[in-house]
C-alpha cells in the first residue's frame, strides 16, 4: 500500500499529531478518571475494566469487521486513513500505558480537559477527510440507508448506548455525567476546527422599499444581495425579499441602515457557518 497516493504530507502530520493528541489524553485524563471514551474505544475501555484486556489490542479487532464492511463502500482512501488512524491511537494507547499517571485527580479538571485536548486531536484528524474508524463506519453506512437522519444523531444514539452500559455495569453514574461534559466540550472543539468560527451573517430583508435598501447595502457597505421574489402570506401582496451575507462587524449598521430607510421593514439575522465567493472564503479550496 503506498500511502502517498491517498494522504498528503501535510495530512499524515495530522493523523500523527492528532492520534497522539487524543491518546495522550486518554491515558492520562480521561481514562484514570473513569470517563468513558465513545464508539468502539468505549467498549475495549469496559472490557479492559472488566478482564484487564489491552484497550488497543480489543480496540483493533472490534474494528477489522468494521473495515472489511466499509472497504468497497466508503472508498479506499478513507478506508485507508482511518485504518491508520485507529492503529496509530491502539498502539500509542497501550504503549502509554504503563507510564500513564493522572494528571489529575478531580474528574471535572479532566472532563474539560480531556474534551479540548480530544476534540483538538480529532479535529485534526477529520480534516484531512479520514476518522479514528469505530462507530463512525456504521454511522456513516446507516446514514447512506437513512439519509433523512443525521450523521450525529446515529453517532450520538450508539455512544448514548456505550455509556449506558458502562454505568448499569459499574454503576459509576457520575462518571455518566462527566463523561457528557467531556463529548459535549470535544465535539465543540472539533466543529470549531473544521468549520471556524461563526464569521458572516446571512440577513433577509423584507420591505416595501426594497430598491433603495439594496442601492444602500452596494454602496455603503459594499455587499452585494440578491432580489428574491416573495408573496406576503398575511397581505396577500408580491414583495421583493432582499437576500445578503455581510461580517459580523456590519450587522449593527445594516440594522441602523434599515431603520433609517424603512422602519417598518423585516430584517432576520442568521449564522452562516461557511460563505464561499467573493469577499469571502475561495470557492477553489479543496475540500477535505
Amino acid at each position: 500500500m503506498d500511502l502517498k497516493k491517498h494522504a498528503a504530507p501535510l495530512d499524515i502530520i495530522k493523523i500523527l499529531l492528532g492520534t497522539l493528541i487524543t491518546s495522550f489524553a486518554f491515558c492520562f485524563l480521561t481514562f484514570p478518571n473513569s470517563i468513558v471514551s465513545g464508539g468502539i474505544a468505549g467498549v475495549a475501555q469496559i472490557i479492559n475494566l472488566l478482564t484487564g484486556f489491552p484497550i488497543g489490542v480489543a480496540t483493533i479487532l472490534f474494528n477489522i469487521p468494521l473495515f472489511l464492511w466499509a472497504w468497497r463502500k466508503l472508498g479506499r482512501r478513507f478506508v485507508i486513513l482511518t485504518g491508520l488512524c485507529m492503529v496509530l491511537e491502539s498502539v500509542l494507547i497501550d504503549a502509554l500505558a504503563p507510564v500513564a499517571r493522572p494528571l489529575t485527580t478531580e474528574p471535572m479538571l479532566a472532563a474539560v480537559y480531556g474534551g479540548l485536548f480530544k476534540g483538538a486531536g480529532y479535529g485534526l484528524i477529520y480534516t484531512t477527510g479520514a476518522t479514528s474508524g469505530g462507530i463512525d463506519i456504521p454511522a456513516r453506512m446507516l446514514r447512506r440507508r437513512y439519509p433523512h437522519i443525521n450523521f450525529s444523531t446515529f453517532s450520538l444514539a450508539i455512544n448514548a448506548a456505550i455509556i449506558f452500559a458502562f454505568v448499569l455495569i459499574f454503576r459509576k453514574f457520575d462518571s455518566c455525567m462527566y463523561t457528557l461534559i467531556c463529548m459535549y466540550i470535544s465535539s465543540k472543539v472539533v466543529s470549531l476546527l473544521l468549520y471556524g468560527p461563526i464569521n458572516s451573517r446571512l440577513c433577509y430583508i423584507i420591505s416595501e422599499r426594497s430598491d433603495e435598501l439594496r442601492r444602500a447595502i452596494t454602496e455603503r457597505l459594499h455587499r452585494g444581495a440578491t432580489l428574491l421574489e416573495g408573496h406576503g402570506a398575511w397581505s396577500g401582496r408580491e414583495e421583493q425579499v432582499i437576500l445578503c451575507v455581510v461580517k459580523p462587524p456590519q450587522i449593527g449598521p445594516l440594522r441602523r441602515m434599515v431603520r433609517e430607510i424603512d422602519e417598518h421593514a423585516f430584517l432576520v439575522v442568521s449564522d452562516a457557518r461557511s460563505v464561499y465567493g467573493q469577499g469571502f472564503e475561495s470557492i477553489l479550496e479543496e475540500d477535505k
